[in-house]
């Protein structure tokens, strides 16, 4: 399985609850933090939900 590093690059302060909890599902609660997760279409789509606030690094 192919794997895909997503960093944090916004804050989740003035955040809809969900959106929140979609960051710390991805394994991701301080800026700047890096997490190397599964790519699968789930992942994609949580992704997807905080594009504003993360960076997909390859």
């Amino acid at each position: 399985m192919a794997t895909i590093k997503i960093k944090q690059t916004g804050s989740p302060i003035r955040r809809t609850q969900d959106q929140r909890a979609t960051l710390k599902g991805l394994g991701l609660n301080k800026m700047h933090k890096i997490s190397e997760l599964q790519d699968s279409p789930e992942v994609r789509g949580m992704i997807r939900k905080v594009r504003h606030m993360v960076e997909v690094q390859g």
